[in-house]
């Protein structure tokens, strides 16, 4: 089913796992996707896979921390399509270049405040810069927010990413509010754990070393604390439900934080 036929997406930070499954799923669902990352390369890659597959892209380079590269490249789109209905920023940090298994006792003031900058302050430019194109367009779109489960865990040693995925809720629902007015739909995506991906996989390493454990103690305090239907959570299961969310049908859902996580035990 090609849920989003007709609408024009732009998605951030496509380099990253979860943004480039997220593009992917868009173009599936009839979406012609601008993809963007701060190195040009892999936004090439994924767009030419979402072409090769039917679909339909275009890669641009954009440094998403950048409010001068965010507004060229929503300013473009608008121009070649009249509109922009979505909006979907992923970035994210290496779990090296972050506060991942650092006790909070020892980590630099500073480093503690860069998941902060990027996730939260990334997710605030191109949110308010979209918006104001769509405003200007009268383009009725959905920006699609990402957080994660830490918002809702108990977990040690991510002080930094945990702040600021809780941050990003608080202002989802303030941008909905006011975007709302401009009829522009502000939803959040909170995935849990995805263990394909490679930044889950580094931070289990650093946390168990944090913890004292080995990597197999580590896996099995994880799967204790699995979902209730004993499945876990896929890059394609967050993408198709950014898509169920970006699309007609998902409009309902405004102003909400959208968990995806098939009812993780450990995660309140």
């Amino acid at each position: 089913m090609k849920r989003l036929n007709g609408k024009v997406a732009a998605v951030f930070a496509v380099s990253g796992a979860i943004a480039g499954a997220v593009a992917e799923s868009f173009a599936q669902h009839g979406a012609k996707v601008y993809v963007s990352a701060k190195r040009l390369e892999p936004a090439q890659a994924l767009a030419e896979k979402i072409n090769q597959n039917g679909g339909s892209a275009e890669a641009h380079l954009v440094d998403a921390m950048n409010e001068t590269d965010i507004e060229t490249f929503i300013q473009k789109i608008v121009a070649d399509n009249g509109k922009l209905d979505i909006v979907f920023n992923g970035i994210g940090a290496r779990p090296s270049e972050s506060d991942y298994g650092i006790p909070a006792t020892k980590i630099p003031f500073e480093q503690f405040l860069k998941p902060v900058q990027l996730h939260l302050g990334s997710q605030f430019l191109t949110s308010r810069i979209a918006a104001k194109f769509m405003m200007q367009s009268q383009s009725q779109g959905t920006i699609l927010m990402l957080t994660a489960s830490l918002s809702r865990l108990k977990m040690p040693f991510m002080a930094g990413l945990t702040a600021s995925c809780t941050a990003i809720e608080g202002l989802t629902r303030s941008l909905a509010a006011e975007f709302g007015q401009a009829g522009i739909k502000v939803i959040c995506l909170n995935p849990t754990a995805m263990p394909e991906t490679r930044t889950i996989q580094e931070t289990s390493i650093a946390n168990a070393k944090a913890m004292g454990m080995s990597m197999q103690q580590y896996a099995e305090t994880l799967k204790a604390n699995g979902s209730l239907i004993g499945k876990a959570l896929t890059l394609k299961d967050t993408a198709e439900t950014a898509a169920f969310l970006v699309s007609d049908a998902g409009a309902v859902l405004n102003s909400h934080i959208v968990d995806v996580d098939f009812g993780t035990m450990s995660v309140i």
